[in-house]
Formats: structure tokens, C-alpha cells, sequence
């Protein structure tokens, strides 16, 4: 690119280093916001009517709804570091209404899928044993698949019950873990303790650390023998952890803090997964719930 690719290098270059946001997202990111200097040709100083045809092209080119979120949300980032940088006097996109996304309610199990996928696995080998341990922690802490990858065996607190978990933009966070988990993990552990003397918690039949692509594949594999006939991925036990929780009147909050999501609005996704035991529940309680009452 010409001489305006500056701001964007410098813009990229804050992203990774700053931010700390992953090569996948600052990727992503650099795609959207070189797509929006064509449309400019390539300058930064845009009206607001401007990104509003910007928004309108978008739709042209008949993107799903949310690409065009992403892109128009990539752009206004983009545009308010410009402006603490003042190399923009302001943000056009700050008012531009972007449209709804349509809600993809993340893939869920009811407890009762979720006991079948546990116990799939049995504790006849020590890799089976392993499987075993790797989706009772995954059920048990809502951590993600990455997160649970990158553990090593001193990050497991049995004392306090808990897990230290290096997260999004590496932070490190405490997470609780349900007796269960911790039963089958100390099991595994000393199993691990004879077949290995490494460091890494869960490993592969060449003592390396297990990788995320081969948890979902052995995922995938219990959830078949389970009879399952949903999608199952790591993240759909993520996603059951957080739906069960709240569903027992968890706090939303401390559900947020568990999963490691930066803003509250992230978890509460996994309110509209509950809204059948809240209409449950207000059916039950509310004196005037049901017509001719």
C-alpha cells in the first residue's frame, strides 16, 4: 500500500503488542479495515454520510449480517484509536447504528447428555482415563479448549479446589473445579506421574502436550459412542457449564468471572439459553401468569 498504510500499520502494531489480541484476530481486523481504505481510497478523513455509504456498500455486496457488524465495528476501533492518537478529529462510524446480529444461541447439552458424554470414555487405559479427566474439567470450570491444552500439573491446586488458567491476551485467572473433576484428575495425575515426567497436564502417546484439535476429535468420538446426535465440540461444554450454572441461579457475575469474559454482555448470551426455566419459574410464581386467573 501507498503512504496512508500508516495508520493502519501503527494500528495493527497496537493491536499485537498492546493488546496482546491474537495473530487469528489482528488478521482479521487488517482484512476489514484494508477493505474500508479502497473504498476510500485509502484516506482516513471521512464524514459521517461517508461511513454511512460505507455501511450501505457493505450490504450491497450482500455480506451475512454478521460480517457486516464485524467490519463496520472494525472500522469504529479503528477510528477511535485514531482519535486518541489525534490523528483523526473524530470518529464517524460513533453513530452509526449497526444492524442487529441474529442471536446464534451456542449448542447446549441437558445435564442428562452431558452425564451420557462423561461417561463415555470408562477408565480402562490410562488415555481413556485421560479423556475422561479432560472433559470433567472442561465441564466442571468452563475453561476453554486452548486454556485446558496449555495447563501443566502444578496448575491444579487440589488443596483449594481450584485451577490457574492462562487466558485471552494472557491473563491469569483462578478458576473453581467441582469435586468430581478433582477425583478424576488426582487419579490421572498419578497415572501421568508413571508414564511421564513432564510438566504438561494432558499429553499424547509421544509424552508431547495433547493439542486442541485432537480434543475435539476424541470429543467427537464419545459424543458418537454416547449417542449423542448434536454437534459436540469443547466449547459446547463450555457453553453447557455456563447454561446449567445459571439455570441452578448462579450469578451472572461470578459466571463472568469463571469464563474469563471481559465484559458482562459476552455471558449474557447464556441467558436467553435459560429463558424456558425463567418462563418456568414465572408461571409458577406469578399470581396473574395464566389467563382467567
Amino acid at each position: 500500500m501507498n503512504k496512508k498504510a500508516g495508520p493502519l500499520a501503527a494500528y495493527i502494531n497496537y493491536l499485537s503488542n498492546e493488546r496482546n489480541y491474537s495473530e487469528n484476530t489482528v488478521k482479521s481486523y487488517s482484512r476489514d479495515i484494508l477493505q474500508f481504505l479502497e473504498f476510500t481510497g485509502q484516506t482516513t478523513d471521512i464524514t459521517p454520510d461517508r461511513a454511512r455509504e460505507y455501511l450501505e456498500f457493505l450490504n450491497k455486496k450482500k455480506y451475512d449480517r454478521t460480517s457486516v457488524i464485524h467490519k463496520i465495528i472494525s472500522a469504529r476501533n479503528f477510528y477511535k484509536y485514531l482519535v486518541r492518537q489525534k490523528t483523526a478529529p473524530s470518529n464517524p462510524f460513533v453513530y452509526l447504528l449497526t444492524p442487529k446480529d441474529d442471536k446464534k444461541l451456542p449448542g447446549v447439552l441437558t445435564e442428562t447428555e452431558t452425564s451420557a458424554l462423561l461417561n463415555a470414555p470408562g477408565k480402562e487405559s490410562f488415555f481413556t482415563l485421560r479423556d475422561s479427566a479432560i472433559m470433567e474439567l472442561l465441564y466442571s470450570s468452563g475453561i476453554r479448549v486452548h486454556e485446558i491444552t496449555s495447563l501443566d500439573i502444578r496448575g491444579v491446586d487440589f488443596v483449594n479446589e481450584e485451577i490457574k488458567v492462562l487466558g485471552k491476551g494472557s491473563k491469569e485467572r483462578i478458576v473453581p473445579v467441582g469435586g468430581k473433576a478433582l477425583e478424576v484428575l488426582k487419579d490421572y495425575i498419578r497415572e501421568l506421574r508413571v508414564f511421564s515426567a513432564g510438566e504438561p497436564l494432558f499429553i499424547n502417546k509421544n509424552k508431547g502436550r495433547l493439542t486442541p484439535r485432537a480434543v475435539e476429535m476424541m470429543i467427537r468420538k464419545y459424543a458418537i459412542k454416547a449417542g449423542i446426535q448434536k454437534k459436540v465440540t469443547p466449547h459446547t461444554l463450555r457453553h453447557s457449564f455456563a447454561t446449567h450454572l445459571l439455570n441452578r441461579g448462579a450469578d451472572l457475575r461470578s459466571v463472568q468471572e469463571m469464563l474469563g469474559h471481559a465484559n458482562l454482555s459476552t455471558t449474557q448470551i447464556y441467558t436467553h439459553l435459560s429463558i424456558n426455566k425463567l418462563k418456568s419459574d414465572y408461571d409458577r410464581a406469578h399470581p396473574h401468569s395464566k389467563r382467567g386467573r
